[in-house]
Protein backbone atom coordinates (compact mmCIF):
# COMPACT_ATOMS: atom_id res chain seq x y z
CA UNK A 1 0.00 0.00 0.00
CA UNK A 2 1.15 3.64 -0.75
CA UNK A 3 -0.32 6.32 1.32
CA UNK A 4 -0.14 9.94 1.17
CA UNK A 5 -0.86 12.78 3.15
CA UNK A 6 -1.58 15.89 2.28
CA UNK A 7 -2.40 18.79 4.46
CA UNK A 8 -5.09 20.72 2.37
CA UNK A 9 -5.79 24.35 3.03
CA UNK A 10 -9.47 25.88 3.99
CA UNK A 11 -11.11 29.01 4.96
CA UNK A 12 -10.69 27.49 8.41
CA UNK A 13 -7.06 27.87 9.24
CA UNK A 14 -6.34 24.56 10.42
CA UNK A 15 -5.70 22.24 7.37
CA UNK A 16 -7.46 19.14 7.07
CA UNK A 17 -5.98 16.25 6.57
CA UNK A 18 -6.43 14.38 3.27
CA UNK A 19 -5.58 10.92 2.37
CA UNK A 20 -4.81 9.29 -0.76
CA UNK A 21 -4.46 5.77 -0.76
CA UNK A 22 -2.85 3.44 -3.55
CA UNK A 23 -3.08 -0.62 -4.41
CA UNK A 24 0.22 -0.78 -5.39
CA UNK A 25 -0.45 -3.64 -7.63
CA UNK A 26 -3.90 -2.35 -9.44
CA UNK A 27 -3.36 1.17 -9.26
CA UNK A 28 -6.52 1.78 -7.95
CA UNK A 29 -6.98 4.91 -5.40
CA UNK A 30 -9.25 6.44 -2.52
CA UNK A 31 -8.68 9.54 -1.25
CA UNK A 32 -10.39 10.19 1.70
CA UNK A 33 -11.84 13.83 3.19
CA UNK A 34 -10.55 16.36 0.26
CA UNK A 35 -11.12 19.64 1.94
CA UNK A 36 -9.62 21.76 -0.47
CA UNK A 37 -6.82 23.03 -3.04
CA UNK A 38 -8.07 20.20 -5.42
CA UNK A 39 -5.05 21.03 -7.68
CA UNK A 40 -2.93 19.61 -5.29
CA UNK A 41 -4.84 16.40 -4.59
CA UNK A 42 -5.24 16.11 -8.17
CA UNK A 43 -1.52 16.69 -9.33
CA UNK A 44 -0.24 13.75 -6.43
CA UNK A 45 -2.64 11.08 -7.98
CA UNK A 46 -1.40 12.27 -11.70
CA UNK A 47 2.37 11.90 -9.71
CA UNK A 48 1.13 8.03 -8.81
CA UNK A 49 -0.05 7.47 -12.16
CA UNK A 50 -3.18 5.92 -10.68
CA UNK A 51 -7.09 6.02 -11.48
CA UNK A 52 -9.35 7.62 -8.40
CA UNK A 53 -11.87 4.84 -7.35
CA UNK A 54 -13.51 6.17 -4.56
CA UNK A 55 -13.53 9.77 -2.95
CA UNK A 56 -14.51 8.76 0.86
CA UNK A 57 -16.08 11.30 3.04
CA UNK A 58 -15.73 10.78 6.93
CA UNK A 59 -18.47 13.25 7.68
CA UNK A 60 -20.34 16.11 5.43
CA UNK A 61 -18.38 19.15 6.82
CA UNK A 62 -17.31 21.63 4.30
CA UNK A 63 -13.90 22.00 5.14
CA UNK A 64 -13.46 18.07 4.26
CA UNK A 65 -15.86 18.61 0.88
CA UNK A 66 -14.66 21.87 -0.92
CA UNK A 67 -12.54 19.59 -3.14
CA UNK A 68 -14.92 17.00 -3.87
CA UNK A 69 -16.59 18.20 -7.38
CA UNK A 70 -13.87 19.29 -8.81
CA UNK A 71 -11.82 16.34 -7.47
CA UNK A 72 -14.48 14.00 -9.32
CA UNK A 73 -14.84 16.28 -12.64
CA UNK A 74 -11.37 16.06 -13.62
CA UNK A 75 -10.55 12.29 -12.05
CA UNK A 76 -13.84 10.32 -11.62
CA UNK A 77 -14.55 8.33 -8.43
CA UNK A 78 -17.54 7.61 -6.59
CA UNK A 79 -18.60 9.40 -3.95
CA UNK A 80 -19.16 7.54 -0.41
CA UNK A 81 -20.58 8.76 2.93
CA UNK A 82 -22.77 7.36 5.69
CA UNK A 83 -26.22 7.71 4.43
CA UNK A 84 -26.78 9.99 7.92
CA UNK A 85 -24.44 12.26 6.70
CA UNK A 86 -26.16 12.35 3.16
CA UNK A 87 -28.11 15.16 3.69
CA UNK A 88 -25.89 17.07 4.94
CA UNK A 89 -23.88 17.26 1.50
CA UNK A 90 -26.64 19.56 0.23
CA UNK A 91 -27.62 21.11 3.39
CA UNK A 92 -25.71 24.26 4.29
CA UNK A 93 -26.95 24.15 7.89
CA UNK A 94 -25.39 21.11 8.63
CA UNK A 95 -22.34 20.76 6.38
CA UNK A 96 -21.70 24.44 7.18
CA UNK A 97 -20.59 26.14 4.69
CA UNK A 98 -21.90 29.57 4.65
CA UNK A 99 -20.52 29.80 8.15
CA UNK A 100 -17.01 29.40 7.42
CA UNK A 101 -16.89 31.38 4.27
CA UNK A 102 -16.56 28.18 1.90
CA UNK A 103 -19.41 29.37 -0.46
CA UNK A 104 -22.19 27.36 -1.67
CA UNK A 105 -21.25 23.65 -1.64
CA UNK A 106 -24.07 20.87 -2.83
CA UNK A 107 -23.55 17.46 -3.60
CA UNK A 108 -24.74 14.03 -3.81
CA UNK A 109 -23.26 10.53 -2.95
CA UNK A 110 -23.09 8.14 -5.12
CA UNK A 111 -23.50 5.27 -2.43
CA UNK A 112 -24.36 5.29 0.95
CA UNK A 113 -22.57 3.36 3.00
CA UNK A 114 -23.44 1.99 6.65
CA UNK A 115 -21.50 0.54 9.61
CA UNK A 116 -20.12 -2.66 9.25
CA UNK A 117 -19.83 -2.43 4.88
CA UNK A 118 -16.36 -3.57 3.35
CA UNK A 119 -15.06 -1.26 0.51
CA UNK A 120 -12.02 -2.85 -1.75
CA UNK A 121 -9.18 -0.45 -3.19
CA UNK A 122 -7.66 -3.36 -4.89
CA UNK A 123 -6.51 -5.63 -2.82
CA UNK A 124 -7.16 -3.43 -0.16
CA UNK A 125 -9.83 -3.93 2.35
CA UNK A 126 -11.50 -1.23 4.69
CA UNK A 127 -13.99 -1.29 7.10
CA UNK A 128 -16.83 1.31 8.04
CA UNK A 129 -16.94 1.89 11.44
CA UNK A 130 -19.81 4.08 12.67
CA UNK A 131 -18.64 6.52 15.01
CA UNK A 132 -21.66 9.61 15.74
CA UNK A 133 -20.85 12.12 18.12
CA UNK A 134 -19.16 14.92 15.71
CA UNK A 135 -21.71 14.14 12.97
CA UNK A 136 -24.26 11.73 13.07
CA UNK A 137 -23.43 10.21 10.22
CA UNK A 138 -19.23 10.07 11.11
CA UNK A 139 -17.12 7.30 10.15
CA UNK A 140 -14.34 5.83 10.79
CA UNK A 141 -12.31 3.15 8.08
CA UNK A 142 -10.29 0.78 9.31
CA UNK A 143 -7.86 -1.45 7.61
CA UNK A 144 -6.88 -4.36 9.65
CA UNK A 145 -4.08 -5.86 6.84
CA UNK A 146 -2.06 -2.24 7.17
CA UNK A 147 -3.13 -1.73 10.80
CA UNK A 148 -4.67 1.37 10.48
CA UNK A 149 -7.39 3.79 11.12
CA UNK A 150 -8.96 6.90 9.27
CA UNK A 151 -10.58 8.52 12.25
CA UNK A 152 -11.66 11.61 10.54
CA UNK A 153 -12.93 14.43 13.85
CA UNK A 154 -13.75 11.69 15.83
CA UNK A 155 -10.85 10.70 17.32
CA UNK A 156 -7.73 12.80 17.41
CA UNK A 157 -4.11 12.43 18.94
CA UNK A 158 -5.26 13.56 22.82
CA UNK A 159 -8.87 14.89 22.04
CA UNK A 160 -12.05 14.37 20.25
CA UNK A 161 -14.23 16.18 17.77
CA UNK A 162 -16.34 19.08 18.78
CA UNK A 163 -19.93 18.04 19.80
CA UNK A 164 -21.63 21.19 19.73
CA UNK A 165 -21.90 22.03 16.26
CA UNK A 166 -25.17 19.97 14.21
CA UNK A 167 -26.39 16.72 14.82
CA UNK A 168 -23.25 16.58 17.09
CA UNK A 169 -23.40 14.56 20.67
CA UNK A 170 -20.86 14.47 23.39
CA UNK A 171 -22.64 10.96 24.20
CA UNK A 172 -22.05 9.84 20.80
CA UNK A 173 -18.70 10.64 20.57
CA UNK A 174 -17.45 8.79 23.79
CA UNK A 175 -19.64 5.98 23.15
CA UNK A 176 -18.04 5.79 19.00
CA UNK A 177 -14.13 6.21 20.77
CA UNK A 178 -14.72 4.11 23.79
CA UNK A 179 -16.37 0.90 22.60
CA UNK A 180 -15.61 1.13 18.80
CA UNK A 181 -12.04 2.57 17.96
CA UNK A 182 -10.19 1.86 21.55
CA UNK A 183 -10.91 -1.79 20.98
CA UNK A 184 -8.97 -2.05 18.03
CA UNK A 185 -5.37 -3.18 18.26
CA UNK A 186 -3.05 -1.15 20.11
CA UNK A 187 -0.69 -0.79 17.58
CA UNK A 188 -3.41 0.64 15.61
CA UNK A 189 -2.20 3.65 13.82
CA UNK A 190 -4.72 6.75 13.95
CA UNK A 191 -4.59 9.19 11.03
CA UNK A 192 -7.16 12.00 12.15
CA UNK A 193 -8.77 14.95 10.48
CA UNK A 194 -6.46 16.99 11.40
CA UNK A 195 -3.31 17.31 13.28
CA UNK A 196 -0.77 14.81 13.87
CA UNK A 197 -1.29 11.08 13.87
CA UNK A 198 -0.79 8.40 17.12
CA UNK A 199 -1.66 5.10 18.08
CA UNK A 200 -5.05 3.43 19.80
CA UNK A 201 -2.86 2.52 22.89
CA UNK A 202 -1.65 6.23 23.16
CA UNK A 203 -5.41 7.30 23.67
CA UNK A 204 -6.72 4.99 25.12
CA UNK A 205 -5.72 6.28 29.21
CA UNK A 206 -7.23 9.88 28.14
CA UNK A 207 -10.86 7.78 28.02
CA UNK A 208 -10.09 5.17 29.64
CA UNK A 209 -8.03 6.20 33.36
CA UNK A 210 -8.54 10.07 32.78
CA UNK A 211 -5.44 10.98 32.18
CA UNK A 212 -4.65 13.71 29.60
CA UNK A 213 -1.89 13.00 27.04
CA UNK A 214 0.48 15.17 28.01
CA UNK A 215 2.75 15.38 24.44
Amino acid sequence: MILKILKVETTLGNPTNCYIVEDEETKEVMCVDPGGQADKIIEMIDILNAKLKYIYLTHCHADHIGAVMELKNKKGGKILIHRYDAEGLNDESINLSPYIDMGDIELEADSRIDDGDLIHVGNLEFKVIHTPGHTKGGTSLYCEKEGLLFSGDTLFRGTWGRTDLPTGSIDDIMNSIIKKLLILPDDTIVYPGHGKSTLIKEEKPIYLELRPRED
